[in-house]
């Protein structure tokens, strides 16, 4: 029997978030709403976490679980920057142009400064020349630097890229944050250790992302320097972010970084990003705007082609990069009769 897909079903291109659960995710919720537990984080699943963490990461590390992206490098942020300093990132990055303003306000009133980078990337050079005012009471402090992987042009920063940048900062004395929304595809992309992607490329904090690639609500800030921990557990409290009921939050990050879940659905969705790119790649009436890293493909459509796929049912987000490009995204639960789909109706359109 063809399975006909429906409008609604076509909207999963627009981003990895409009998937569900993973099947061990949603297992491991109903195991844990199985009696009772203590409360704020002092169940067992939580303190699990440290244990199976410190291992995937090859080091001790200190885990603080969250529901949100945006409370996860809010507050990451907020434990590394003092109120009058200030945030390295990419003009494009996620905690400058699609948290209303969070990271300002959990750290309350750190700035952000932007750079221009290349392709989505902030670059050493940038950063070395951009760095000034240490000292100078009149001029917020140099503090953070924050990049994004993958960063918002579904490009995948190297880890000799990782680790030039990390030692411009760490010269400086700022400190090293990843925001790791799509951490295991970026992963799997390089084919690396998450140590060898985090703390030995010099990450000093990392927002582990994993509501997109499986889980239902569920990140993790992971401290790879005990030290700079600070007051986290109190600004998470006062932020709202310590949840009483953590287990379930913590019960879908132990099913996501057990038996390798987390790199099974990366590497299914990074495969149909594979297939997608090279699919639109070989209409010579379309161009990719970046080359494809890992689940998220940037194209350059003809208007009449994105107001076609518009009319089929896929929702085209125009809003990337200024207008310059479309973002399609792949997933973990992405088939690829789905991509032969997409790729089909738009031949239709070309020919």
């Amino acid at each position: 029997m063809v399975k006909i897909k429906t409008k609604r079903e076509r909207i999963k291109f627009a981003s990895d978030n409009v998937t569900g659960a993973c099947p061990e995710v949603l297992d491991s919720i109903l195991k844990a709403n199985d009696g009772d537990s203590a409360p704020y984080g002092n169940d067992d699943l939580s303190k699990i976490l440290q244990e199976k963490f410190s291992k995937i990461f090859e080091k001790e590390v200190v885990v603080y679980p969250t529901a949100s992206g945006t409370a996860a490098n809010a507050l990451a942020l907020s434990a590394l920057t003092p109120v009058f300093g200030n945030i390295y990132c990419h003009k494009l990055s996620h905690i400058n142009t699609d948290e209303c303003g969070a990271p300002e306000f959990y750290t309350g009133g750190a700035k952000l400064v932007t750079l221009n980078g290349i392709d989505g990337k902030i670059t050493p050079k940038e950063l070395s020349e951009s760095i000034g005012g240490i000292g100078v009471v009149h001029h917020t402090q140099p503090s953070v630097v924050s990049i994004t992987q993958l960063c918002e042009t579904g490009e995948a920063y190297q880890l000799d890229e990782i680790k030039e940048i990390s030692d411009t900062a760490h010269k400086h004395n700022l400190k090293m944050h990843m925001d790791g929304a799509r951490f295991a595809n970026a992963l799997v992309s390089l084919g690396a250790t998450p140590a060898e992607m985090t703390w030995k490329s010099g990450i000093d904090v990392l927002s582990f992302g994993a509501t997109k690639n499986g889980c239902m609500a569920a990140e993790a800030i992971i401290f790879f320097k005990p030290e700079l921990v600070g007051n986290l557990s109190f600004l998470m409290k006062r932020a709202g972010h310590l949840l009483s009921k953590m287990r379930f939050v913590s019960a879908q990050l132990d099913a996501y970084i057990s038996n390798d879940v987390w790199l099974k659905n990366a590497k299914h969705a990074n495969k149909m990003g594979k297939k997608l790119s090279e699919g639109l790649n070989a209409n010579p009436k379309i161009e990719l705007a970046y080359p494809t890293h890992a689940n998220e493909v940037f194209v350059k459509f003809p208007r009449p082609i994105i107001e076609h796929l518009n009319s089929e049912g896929y929702k085209m987000n125009e809003e990337e990069l200024d207008g310059k490009a479309v973002r399609l995204v792949t997933a973990w639960n992405t088939e690829e009769s789905d991509v032969d789909q997409l790729l089909e109706t738009i031949s239709k359109k070309t020919n």
